[in-house]
């Protein structure tokens, strides 16, 4: 299926009442999170940008607030400069848990998998290459008096890469996560279940649950259930917060 296609059928998702993908499903309880919960000044990160479409979102419901975005695939970084000039801080870096240069596996049929290491796709013929691309951390980059309201995590299964080099951040600023994770890329980075929860709750003394679960004010939801929800791939976008 071509780009123009996919993006067509996407838009005409889009319309429907009722999601039609998981996808599509988490796009609207993200936005239903936004909304819930930024002020007008409040500060969002979004990482693994891709075109842009949860900046959009943060500037809508914050649009006196100072987003910054990180997306390390050049035509995409070069596209959002563009986009987002003066609005928003773009950096073309991909966040870690370490500063350095790193070899990214771009995958040019589908830009939405690329990551730091190459993750398994759901269907056949994927082309992929190897770029290199500068990492760093959040912490380096956010400045120790600025304080964080929301970040947004979508890189492919590095998720707690991210997060290992966010923990002065998320400690001091106990900031809502909305994060990606699930079977077919956090394997590719030994991450586990067991030891995302004990990031999240133990470590940086937050709550984790669904979305969908956050907006109905439901309890947060235990380490079984975060597991079974993982490993039978019910959800893979879960929430974070104080």
């Amino acid at each position: 299926m071509n780009q123009k296609l996919k993006h067509i059928l996407r838009d005409t998702a889009q319309l429907s009442p009722v999601p039609v993908t998981k996808n599509l499903r988490y796009d609207r309880e993200t936005r239903k999170v936004l909304k819930k919960t930024l002020q007008p000044h409040s500060n969002c990160i979004d990482v693994g940008c891709h075109k842009g479409e949860i900046l959009d979102m943060m500037l809508k419901y914050a649009p006196k607030g100072s987003h910054s975005g990180f997306e390390p695939i050049p035509y995409l970084y070069s596209f959002l400069s563009k986009k987002f000039y003066k609005k928003c801080k773009i950096y073309p870096i991909a966040l870690s848990n370490k500063k350095g240069l790193s070899s990214f596996n771009y995958v040019i049929t589908n830009p939405s998998y690329s990551g730091l290491k190459k993750r398994n796709y759901d269907r056949k013929g994927e082309k992929d290459k190897s770029i290199m691309i500068e990492t760093d951390t959040l912490d380096n980059i956010i400045a120790e008096d600025f304080h964080v309201d929301l970040i947004k995590i979508d890189v492919e299964g590095a998720e707690m890469l991210v997060i290992e080099g966010s923990i002065s951040t998320i400690k001091r600023c106990k900031p809502i996560i909305i994060f990606e994770f699930g079977k077919g890329a956090s394997e590719v980075y030994q991450s586990t279940p067991e030891t995302l929860y004990t990031m999240i709750t133990e470590t940086l003394g937050l709550q984790l649950s669904t979305m969908k679960r956050w907006l109905k004010n439901s309890p947060p939801v235990t380490f079984g259930k975060f597991k079974k929800e993982y490993d039978t791939s019910n959800n893979y976008y879960f929430i974070a917060y104080p």
